[in-house]
């Protein structure tokens, strides 16, 4: 039976002690983005889950620089433990929309920090022009930059639902382009969208299996307040997914992934205060540890059913 320091599935924590021999935390940013799902230029109401901090509801404080947030954020995380290393996140709304030259300085500010040994960019596929990626390439040969990119479903019909603004292709476009310019690529897959089978949802894996990314977050579907995906839950339009039957989805995903496909996140919840369902995905140590000790029971590990063709 495979593992990774001890974890069933190519854990976070196992990369980060292969590439920097220590324990390294994330700091999460809000560097001031708006998306173009928001603004007019793809769409104004934003995709249908996304909560009015732009899935950075964690972030630091906007009105802030970044590099106060950073500073704020690492005094936060090391009064609790004992950390040397940080990821800076740019977490909130679209981390590339926007002109190279105001990227470039964000991003500098950033990597300035003595502790931060990497940067993370959340952003969409379709805000990575030529100048952005390349201003990336240009970073990373300082220190590592990953690129994260919310695909959430293959399946253009859900995709249409969630209001996500681009087509699959642009999305296999972006990945091409990023592994071109040597970027690695963290992918964000929701598993639990309305409509979607279970195999619908292996389909989403099978399809990552052959691109050439490095990491990805599965995270269930959860219902925060003041969404229109709120709205949708209230009025009965889908339910929610059960905690086993998460558990039991999130095996088979891992079962037929890559395996060396590093995993960042296997659940996902928001603000306590804006959770509306599923209220359970609030416990995520308890999650974890009911994922661990089912996979053990099963004797089964990351890409034990993976498949090349």
């Amino acid at each position: 039976m495979q593992s990774w320091m001890g974890k069933p599935y190519y854990s976070l924590d196992a990369f980060l002690h292969e590439q920097f021999q220590e324990k390294v935390y994330k700091a999460a940013l809000d560097a001031g983005f708006t998306c173009p799902n928001r603004d007019g230029t793809a769409g104004e109401r934003g995709c249908i889950f996304c909560s009015a901090g732009g899935s950075g509801d964690f972030a630091g404080d906007r009105r802030l620089p970044v590099s106060l947030q950073l500073e704020q954020q690492i005094r936060r995380i090391r009064s609790r433990r004992p950390v040397k290393k940080f990821i800076a996140y740019f977490q909130a709304f679209t981390n590339t929309y926007g002109p190279a030259e105001k990227l470039e300085a964000l991003y500098r500010e950033a990597l300035s920090c003595p502790e931060v040994a990497a940067l993370s960019i959340a952003t969409r596929p379709d805000c990575l022009p030529p100048p952005v990626v390349g201003l990336l390439a240009r970073l990373n040969r300082e220190k590592p930059i990953w690129v994260e990119l919310g695909l959430q479903t293959i399946h253009e019909k859900t995709a249409a639902y969630l209001r996500r603004g681009y087509p699959l292709s642009c999305f296999e476009e972006a990945v091409k382009n990023l592994r071109a310019a040597g970027l690695d690529i963290i992918v964000h897959v929701i598993l639990g969208l309305p409509g979607e089978t279970g195999e619908q949802m292996l389909d989403t894996i099978r399809f990552l299996n052959r691109l050439p990314i490095r990491g990805i977050k599965l995270q269930l579907l959860h219902v925060l307040a003041g969404t229109d995906l709120a709205e949708d839950y209230e009025k009965g339009y889908f339910r929610v997914l059960a905690r086993e039957e998460y558990i039991e989805l999130l095996i088979r995903c891992l079962e037929e992934l890559r395996p060396d496909i590093v995993i960042h996140r296997l659940t996902g919840d928001g603000p306590k205060k804006l959770l509306i369902a599923p209220q359970w995905s609030s416990a995520k140590r308890s999650v974890l540890n009911t994922l661990h000790h089912e996979m053990a029971l099963r004797r089964t590990w990351q890409g034990r059913l993976y498949q090349t063709n």
